[in-house]
């Protein structure tokens, strides 16, 4: 007779159950933004900057030192371990596989823009006096604006139409002629983009240039050709002025939601080492991610913009657009640089946006589309013999996917058996896990004695077996039939098979598709699985009630032609479509022919 201690171990799960705290909250709203320059330095555990001498000396192309990586630079220990073995990260303490990195930051010695929002800034310019930074309205038109802007009611896309109506109202009112700010009475002409650079053209206003810009254009190389006396460049330090003097009141009537002085960098923070990861080679060289190559690169225009700060305005300007360029190209490597600047051009280096966009993007790589365990994938091909809730699974499939089944009074046999097989014979076992927290791997010769020493309570990650729950999808997963749970069929060959009066809701067919099977993990998700996807719980779309399940096509007409009235076979042909309704190796009692002669 089972003990009560027993009966408990039997009805333990394989996961403890999820249990909603009593005092939850529900999330109202979320809002993105970019990082300010404080919240860069609060974030930060370090600053990563070029030494020239003192207590760290490096060459501007080192991160090691001796084989252990430079502090202050950018594999700094603070930012966590570059290391697998022997090293700690100086923050947390974390080991490489614990600790999940931290950031660091480069203090930029001149302003730059953010490449990624250069359309963004370029509107607001439009929109705002370059001397008072106050809006380019009169003030009844202002409120008129600020008064829809405000309304509830508006939806986010209507709110994005509007401020492209204030950008198109105030582009339009500088483009004909330039016009005079309501507040301060200063002269504003066209803003627009000339060869990456923004330039504000006041060539109607025939005001003289501004005395703060002149020393900065006679020292530009193209100055003759694009630059006239009532055109100057809206340089980055400029544009930060500017936009730190805009009132709250006009970044809410430009659809902003943030301070706009956020665009521009100050302060660029490096991301942890965790992301970018290096590879020693040996004692002197490594392998670098490219974005660490990235920011060595602007440390080094950083670098050379500080050492020629208080040298001549050309110097300055020249270093000043290189930082901009390599700064560019850390956002976006395919950045159109200006052809007055000079960039080194070695092997391609992807920048930041590359890591996220594409087909192999973190959004499409890694979050939609992730590698997952406990997955196959293969060619579908269609077996009537099935049921419609059954799948048949390839042997060698079998042998790869596991499901952690808990020893009980009721399966401790067959799970010995399975233990003593081993991974390499079906069916068999890859591991047993201890209640204690311990596993052990089925690889050795020791499987005998661990089958002997299995006990109640334990689990081992056996092969599939007919009856497991799966999950069956076929992409792309337009509806919820799309994905739906079977019964596993281990068969031999090396298609997943299933019955072709199931390949209405999966939009299948037999000329070399490709279909996803999931093994759910615990008896929870089984259960979930077989309750809300089994396909014998999803015979109608709910779209319309139409059944999706049944016999279609070929299926549908073959089943019709055989079955006529007037269609006659001899022995030889009525053996060959019973040999196909079998499995070929059934005895089947033919019955007695309709017509015997004449034949």
């Amino acid at each position: 007779m089972q003990t009560s201690q027993q009966k408990t171990l039997d009805l333990t799960y394989t996961k403890p159950l999820y249990v909603e705290d009593a005092d939850h909250r529900t999330i109202e709203s979320m809002q993105f933004s970019t990082m300010s320059q404080s919240d860069v330095l609060n974030a930060a555990e370090c600053q990563v900057q070029l030494h020239d001498g003192g207590e760290y000396p490096r060459k501007e192309n080192e991160y090691y030192d001796h084989g252990n990586p430079v502090r202050g630079g950018l594999l700094d220990p603070r930012m966590g371990p570059a290391k697998k073995f022997g090293m700690a990260c100086e923050t947390c303490g974390g080991s490489f596989n614990d600790c999940p990195g931290h950031f660091g930051y480069i203090s930029l010695e001149l302003p730059v823009f953010n490449v990624g929002y250069l359309s963004t800034v370029l509107d607001i310019l439009k929109c705002v006096c370059k001397s008072c930074s106050h809006m380019l309205l009169d003030k009844e038109l202002r409120d008129d604006y600020l008064r829809k802007m405000r309304n509830p009611k508006l939806s986010p896309l209507k709110k994005t139409a509007l401020m492209k109506t204030i950008v198109k109202k105030c582009s339009t009112m500088a483009s004909g002629k330039s016009i005079k700010c309501p507040r301060c009475g200063e002269m504003n002409g066209m803003v627009k983009k000339e060869g990456g650079c923004l330039v504000h053209d006041q060539t109607k206003s025939g005001n003289d240039f501004p005395n703060d810009c002149q020393s900065a254009i006679s020292h530009t190389k193209d100055s003759r050709t694009h630059i006239n006396r009532s055109t100057y460049y809206l340089n980055p330090a400029k544009v930060l002025k500017i936009f730190k003097h805009i009132s709250d009141k006009d970044c809410e009537l430009l659809y902003l939601g943030d301070r706009p002085e956020k665009l521009i960098f100050e302060k660029i923070a490096v991301p942890p080492v965790a992301i970018r990861p290096s590879v020693p080679v040996d004692g002197t060289n490594s392998n670098e991610d490219d974005i660490s190559e990235r920011l060595r690169l602007i440390m080094v225009a950083n670098a050379a913009l500080r050492n020629v700060m208080l040298e001549g305005m050309s110097k300055r300007l020249d270093k000043w657009d290189y930082l901009q360029a390599m700064v560019s190209l850390y956002v976006n490597s395919d950045t159109r640089i200006p052809s007055n600047v000079l960039i080194e051009v070695g092997k391609p280096l992807s920048g930041m946006t590359h890591r996220l966009n594409g087909k192999n993007g973190r959004f499409r790589g890694n979050l939609s589309a992730k590698r997952s365990e406990y997955t196959a994938r293969t060619v579908i091909s269609p077996d009537p013999n099935l049921k419609i809730n059954e799948v048949a699974v390839p042997t060698r499939m079998a042998l790869i996917l596991t499901f952690p089944e808990r020893v009980t009074h009721h399966n401790i046999e067959k799970l010995k058996q399975c233990v003593r097989n081993g991974p390499l014979k079906y069916p068999g076992a890859k591991m047993v896990r201890y209640p204690d927290g311990t596993s052990k791997m089925l690889q050795g010769n020791y499987r005998k004695r661990v089958a002997e020493e299995l006990t109640i309570g334990c689990i081992v990650d056996r092969h599939l077996e007919d009856g497991d729950v799966v999950l069956f999808n076929r992409q792309p997963s337009l509806h919820r039939m799309s994905i739906m749970c079977h019964r596993v069929r281990v068969m031999p060959w090396r298609t997943l098979r299933f019955n072709e009066s199931v390949c209405n809701p999966y939009n299948a067919d037999f000329d070399g598709d490709e279909m996803n099977m999931h093994v759910p993990q615990t008896e929870e998700a089984r259960t979930e699985a077989l309750t809300l996807l089994g396909v014998q719980n999803n015979l109608c779309t709910p779209k319309n009630g139409e059944i999706l399940v049944a016999s279609t096509q070929d299926f549908l007409t073959t089943a019709f032609l055989i079955t006529r009235r007037d269609t006659f076979y001899d022995r030889a042909t009525f053996s060959l479509l019973c040999s196909y309704m079998g499995d070929a190796m059934d005895s089947v009692d033919l019955p007695t022919p309709a017509i015997l002669k004449v034949r």
